[in-house]
């Protein structure tokens, strides 16, 4: 069976989807599927290509039993498009770009990431690189929301992929 892949994509990859990444493979983790779920993330730029993700991305997130350490930046691959299950952009400018750089045969991968928590009040994971504390805070309360929706989703895919597989 192959794994069901994710990919969290923002700007320069270095706040956002990193942050969402580490959160989500914790997640991933937590719930046994560490086997069954690969998750990744990438820029839509290549501002930071090899760098680790922002000291205070890192530094909030790990307050909250999160590691970003290993984590490097890259920038979206064609191949991304047809390797990944999901393509989950962090705001509407992301989602805009990926549209353009994806295939038509995958645009169905392509969602804003904040899709599954619709009852976050917000639509977006907003950019915390030019505000204080409160910014990377924000962006890892609505990362935790949007990833339990995520991590529903994604079990239920695996469960539907599983009954497919199953002999008749």
């Amino acid at each position: 069976m192959s794994q069901f892949c994710v990919l969290f994509c923002c700007m320069g990859n270095i706040c956002r989807s990193p942050t969402a990444e580490g959160v989500f493979e914790a997640l991933v983790a937590q719930a046994g599927l560490g086997s069954e779920v690969r998750v990744d993330s990438a820029g839509t730029h290549a501002y930071h290509v090899g760098e680790q993700p922002d000291a205070r991305s890192q530094r909030h997130a790990r307050t909250r039993g999160y590691d970003l350490s290993r984590q490097r930046a890259r920038q979206v691959c064609d191949a991304d498009f047809e390797t990944f299950d999901l393509v989950l952009a962090m705001d509407w400018d992301n989602l805009a770009l990926l549209e353009q750089l994806c295939p038509n045969e995958h645009l169905h991968k392509l969602r804003l990431f904040m899709s599954f928590a619709p009852d976050a009040g917000s639509a977006v994971v907003p950019d915390p690189y030019y505000s204080g504390a409160d910014g990377f805070e924000r962006v890892l309360d609505l990362v935790e929301r949007a990833s339990q929706g995520l991590l529903a989703h994604v079990q239920q895919r695996l469960r539907e992929r599983d009954a497919q597989s199953e002999p008749t």
